[in-house]
């Protein structure tokens, strides 16, 4: 099962530990994320109370954050590369936050993610997508030479295939 984002909490849903600068909150919730928090030599002084206080204090900013959110992404335009190397972390990295790809089979029968006119295995793709950890993603599957348009979204259940 996929674990939980950490939420605000209250003294009774948690335990704290402490590992040099790093505050370790669990939350009585198995199913909520472990959050490292990592502080500083402050954290000596610091009560359990007031490291709650902070980790709350950053839940809350992330909540407003997400508020604030316009929902406005960019979409790379067609024939400029919507992907490019980047040498520090050793992979590529999307310019944009809307891909436009074609899926293929390699001669393994294993799929193969073509972005401009770049052909990345699985891994590779993979790997970009890490760019984006924690964020959602969704997955529009349309014909080839209509990748770059657009399509209708009809949110309903899928009509049943006849047999």
């Amino acid at each position: 099962m996929r674990m939980k984002k950490p939420v605000r909490a209250s003294f009774d849903q948690v335990r704290i530990t402490r590992e040099g600068t790093t505050a370790i909150i669990e939350h009585a919730d198995s199913n909520i994320s472990t959050t490292n928090l990592t502080i500083g030599g402050e954290i000596e002084i610091m009560s359990d109370q007031e490291i709650l206080a902070v980790y709350n204090a950053i839940i809350a900013s992330q909540e407003q954050s997400l508020r604030e959110w316009d929902n406005t992404v960019t979409e790379i335009p067609p024939g400029k590369p919507q992907i490019k190397f980047e040498k520090r972390c050793n992979q590529w990295v999307p310019r944009g936050e809307i891909l436009r790809c074609v899926i293929e089979d390699d001669e393994h029968g294993e799929a193969v993610v073509w972005i401009d006119d770049r052909e990345l295995s699985l891994h590779e793709f993979g790997r970009l997508l890490t760019v984006y950890a924690g964020w959602g993603m969704r997955i529009a599957f349309v014909p080839e030479e209509l990748v770059a348009d657009q399509p209708k979204v009809k949110l309903r259940e899928p009509p049943r295939r006849r047999r």
